[in-house]
């Protein structure tokens, strides 16, 4: 990749949510040095509607801090389509996930299909890890859609995509 090309991030809930899990010292350290790049316009950053559903579910007043700091980053709300439903439906079919883990999916396909380089994600269970990374990849290779990374924070400010 270009040296002088942004990277393009997508946020899936987890990342503003571990701004302030006071619980979770290390990951919340590894989120605000996230923030920071993207504050400084270091990257393009990405959402989409799932993410802003999912983040009306964050009890008050963490949903106030939690809209304060996404004012001070320049990101693009991304628009669900078709193609993105379909994607998202190829990876419940493919196994990679459930009908229950739907807004994964969605996270997944809206990255994948706006082409951006990466999901940054805390959700180790439903999205990174090894099954569901190669599982993507699987699915996004047959499909014809590019790679993409699927990174915790540190993962990501260690460089492992770039």
């Amino acid at each position: 990749m270009s040296a002088d090309r942004k990277l393009r991030l997508y946020f899936d809930t987890s990342i503003p949510n571990y701004l302030f899990a006071h619980d979770r010292p290390d990951r919340m350290e590894h989120t605000w040095a996230l923030w920071e790049k993207c504050k400084a316009g270091e990257h393009s950053v990405f959402v989409s509607d799932v993410f802003f559903e999912e983040l009306r579910n964050c009890p008050q007043p963490k949903l106030g801090q939690i809209f304060e700091q996404l004012r001070l980053i320049a990101f693009q709300n991304l628009e669900e389509t078709g193609e993105v439903r379909e994607l998202a439906s190829e990876y419940i079919r493919s196994g990679i996930l459930t009908q229950r883990r739907i807004n994964d999916c969605l996270h997944i396909a809206q990255a994948v299909c706006f082409g951006c380089d990466a999901i940054l994600s805390w959700n180790f269970d439903d999205m990174v890890n090894d099954r569901i990374r190669k599982g993507v990849k699987r699915v996004n290779a047959t499909s014809r859609y590019k790679e993409i990374w699927i990174l915790s924070p540190d993962e990501f400010l260690e460089g492992d995509c770039q």
